[in-house]
């Protein structure tokens, strides 16, 4: 059987809807349009029969006024509006009923012309007769367009409605009841009764859906067929996945029940690859700054060996590594995405109990530079104004150069020793906002840029977990007084601050200029507080370098240990 499609054949009504409405509404507009003149020709060719009558007192007058009621007469006549008589679409009678009143009127005119009112008054009768004989011509004209138009939409709309009741009662029959039979036929199959006969239609769509249907009851009844080996299959299934989440637990519990460190790690990885049974097994951990520490389990990575699978560690759109492998078997997915989810979450846990620590330090740095703003801070600024009030206070008498200099001294001293405090409240505020070295020492430059035109640059490639909160003031500290030295009196124009390990294990800070060099430094020691700097270097337990760069200027490195040990091995 040749079928045919429903799209088209619902397409195909609605076009012929379509163009039989906009046949009718064209057909409306272009009447309308056409009878646009038909009030205004009325009223013209109604005129005329007054003018006739009015040219009659004219008739024999032969004055300049009378030419002037004929050119208003003919002005009328020969209007737009009367001469759209002629047109093709008027009628024949219309047409010569309009130029029998054109021919009549040359006669009235030569009548008026000659002066011959007697002749001019005998014929007036039947010109006017004529005349009405043409208004009624022109009001029939109108009124058949008028009737035609309503006759056209009548008819368009009879020719519509029948179209859509065609419509619905072809839908009914060939759309409507074979949808109803393959609702009951889903209904059937919903109960669990596959064999179910599908209703045949002549449309493609209506007969794909019955095929669709059809195909599906049958891979259903093969389904339920084959249910109970699937039974057997996922008890199987879910018997190792309670055997992966058992293994996942205990080790979870073991990262959670001690400090994570290299050795937990390295257990971890130890179970997994027992586990699993795998060839090589190693994770990949990254921090800020790219760089990277990995811990292989039992076994090694041997070198330049490609990793067969990896896996990302990520945690709430937190990126801490990566875990790869190598085995000539498929790996368990879901088992080792699992296992890396488990180790970012316990190395983030570990990352904020850390933090949390960090923090309580800092928050506690926090309370002292409050005290210290309030207390000293308060003094310092006391002290600067009585100061400007005794010298203001002083009398000429007493005024000498020893006086002089030592009020000098004194207003030195104090506003030494508040600029040193506003300094040191500085770096306070910047370490408790994140227990992050990074990013303190990023707000200290960035506070510092706004003090100075010198390019102020920072290289940072140290993981956090290698320094404790309690470095992280005096290293700050010390950065920020080796900075502003190099701002105030090293004359530079670039200032590069480096963070590294380097391959003893110690941890380096530098900061290097391309300013004056370290024998003006020397030159100004005592001003420059070194004395200072290697204070907080010991407590440290680091050392303090100057040093002389090859293209000039200022090199200053502190070296100092790491807080805890890496969890590299080795």
């Amino acid at each position: 059987m040749k079928r045919g499609s429903l799209t088209s054949k619902i397409l195909g009504l609605m076009m012929v809807l379509i163009l039989l409405s906009s046949g009718l509404s064209i057909f409306a507009l272009a009447n309308l349009s056409y009878s646009l003149g038909d009030a205004r020709a009325i009223n013209a060719s109604g005129s005329l029969r007054m003018q006739s009558y009015r040219l009659m007192f004219y008739a024999n007058s032969g004055s300049d006024e009378a030419e002037d009621k004929i050119r208003e007469f003919e002005a009328t006549l020969y209007s737009p509006a009367l001469k759209n008589s002629l047109d093709w679409s008027t009628p024949q009678r219309l047409k010569d009923q309009y130029l029998l009143v054109i021919d009549k009127w040359k006669v009235m005119k030569y009548f008026i012309e000659e002066e011959n009112s007697r002749l001019y008054a005998s014929s007036l009768k039947d010109f006017v007769d004529t005349i009405d004989l043409f208004v009624l011509e022109t009001e029939h004209h109108a009124a058949f367009k008028l009737k035609l138009l309503a006759a056209s939409q009548l008819l368009g709309l009879g020719m519509m409605l029948a179209i859509a009741l065609v419509a619905v009662r072809y839908t009914k029959r060939k759309v409507v009841e074979p949808l109803n039979q393959l609702m009951l036929s889903a209904n059937t199959i919903s109960k669990g009764n596959f064999d179910v006969d599908m209703p045949q239609s002549e449309y493609i769509e209506l007969q794909a859906l019955a095929d669709a249907l059809d195909s599906t009851a049958k891979e259903l009844s093969a389904l339920y067929g084959d249910l109970e080996s699937q039974v057997q299959e996922k008890t199987l299934a879910l018997t190792r996945a309670n055997q992966e989440l058992n293994f996942l637990y205990d080790n979870l519990v073991m990262l959670h029940g001690k400090t994570l460190d290299y050795r937990a790690l390295k257990a971890a990885l130890d179970q997994l690859k027992q586990y699993e049974q795998l060839d090589y097994l190693r994770l990949i951990i990254q921090d800020e700054g790219d760089t990277e520490e990995a811990i292989e389990a039992e076994g090694g990575w041997p070198a330049e060996l490609e990793a067969s699978c990896r896996f990302p560690l990520t945690f709430e759109h937190t990126d801490l590594g990566y875990l790869e492998m190598v085995s000539g078997k498929a790996p368990n997915r879901p088992l080792f995405e699992n296992f890396a989810i488990m180790l970012a979450r316990s190395i983030l846990i570990h990352q904020s109990a850390e933090q949390r620590q960090q923090l309580a330090l800092m928050e506690e740095r926090g309370v002292i530079a409050r005290e210290l703003h309030d207390s000293l801070g308060q003094v310092l600024s006391f002290l600067k104004i009585q100061i400007s009030l005794l010298r203001k206070g002083l009398d000429d008498s007493c005024r000498n150069p020893e006086v002089e200099q030592q009020l000098n001294e004194i207003n030195e001293g104090v506003s030494t020793a508040y600029v040193q405090l506003r300094e040191l409240l500085s770096t306070f505020r910047l370490t408790i906002k994140e227990p992050n070295l990074k990013h303190a020492l990023e707000a200290m430059l960035e506070q510092l840029r706004g003090q100075t035109h010198t390019r102020l640059t920072l290289d940072y490639g140290i993981r956090e977990q290698l320094l404790g909160a309690n470095q992280h003031i005096h290293i700050l500290q010390l950065t920020r007084e080796a900075t502003l030295n190099a701002i105030k009196h090293a004359n530079a124009s670039e200032i590069v601050i480096q963070c590294a390990k380097n391959n003893e294990g110690m941890i380096n800070i530098s900061v290097s200029d391309d300013g004056v060099g370290i024998e003006h430094l020397r030159e100004r020691d005592q001003h420059f507080g070194i004395g200072i700097m290697h204070e907080r270097a010991s407590k440290l337990d680091g050392q303090l370098h100057f040093s002389s760069n090859e293209a000039g200027g200022t090199t200053v490195t502190l070296t100092l240990p790491p807080h805890q040990e890496p969890s590299q091995h080795g």
